[in-house]
């Protein structure tokens, strides 16, 4: 399965350069933008680790050109203030829906501030929702991206666990203790 992010209309360069960051955390590489605020787009050099991502992101004026090599548009929304009208998955339960997927995956996130539109949503097959706290339902869009992005390579990243380093006991310490004290 191939992953593709897509950022619609973010204005905050911070986030996008966060989001990228992200990416490359999660080892994904494809990033797309649609109708970013220019100021915003041009300022969007913080991203420590994924400069190669954000140079390569590819800018689109709609999202229907941003997907259209796409087989599966998975929308990002709290529900707020919205019912679904679409197939809701829980992202936590992604990688056992990936079987109803398409070969080329696209996750949508929307603006900072208002999230997708119901346009947008209506060209989507299913809605992925990060369960939170239901006070306060929304995220930051690069807490957002960088959610699914683990939760989508966690599996990959277990078989690479980092062996645990075996701590030294209480009489290691001492017998370095009566070392030190013999100098």
């Amino acid at each position: 399965m191939d992953i593709v992010f897509v950022l619609v209309k973010p204005r905050n360069p911070l986030n996008i350069g966060a989001c990228a960051r992200a990416l490359a955390n999660f080892g994904f590489n494809d990033l797309r933008v649609v109708s970013p605020y220019a100021p915003s787009w041009r300022e969007a050099v913080s991203a420590v680790h994924a400069q190669d991502i954000l140079q390569k992101a590819k800018v689109f004026d709609n999202l229907k050109l941003a997907v259209s090599d796409c087989n599966t548009l998975l929308a990002t929304t709290s529900l707020d203030r919205r019912s679904p009208t679409l197939p809701l998955i829980s992202l936590p339960n992604i990688l056992e829906s990936k079987n109803l997927f398409g070969k080329k995956v696209a996750i949508i996130f929307g603006q900072e501030k208002t999230g997708l539109s119901l346009e947008d949503i209506s060209l989507c097959n299913y809605i992925l929702n990060i369960p939170t706290n239901p006070k306060t339902p929304s995220l930051n869009l690069a807490q957002s991206v960088v959610l699914c992005a683990y939760e989508l390579a966690k599996n990959d990243f277990k078989k690479k666990q980092v062996k645990a380093q075996v701590k030294p006991s209480i009489k290691d310490y001492e017998i370095t203790l009566v070392a030190l004290k013999e100098l």
